[in-house]
């Protein structure tokens, strides 16, 4: 078994209305040195091995798990994981 763990976050440039309203969130708690927050998401898969997983994790983040038009994705596969 392999750990997959994929971060998903928004292009440069694409608005982010929920980082927004978290940075605002902050500012009013007190936090007033918080200039921008970007929201993003966080994903963990555990798979089987298989010779073509890096393939598949590809296809999967553009198919599903990211927008590839407004965003940006990156990924890393743990060796051993034992379940």
């Amino acid at each position: 078994m392999k750990l997959v763990k994929v971060h998903v976050t928004l292009k440069e440039g694409v608005l982010d209305p929920q980082g927004k309203a978290v940075q605002g969130s902050l500012n009013t708690l007190g936090y007033d040195f918080v200039e921008e927050v970007r929201v993003g998401k966080y994903l963990e898969l555990t798979v089987k091995d298989d010779a073509n997983i890096e393939q598949q994790i590809e296809d999967m983040c553009n198919k599903l798990l990211a927008n590839p038009v407004i965003e940006n994705y990156e990924y890393t596969v743990e060796e051993g994981v034992t379940q």
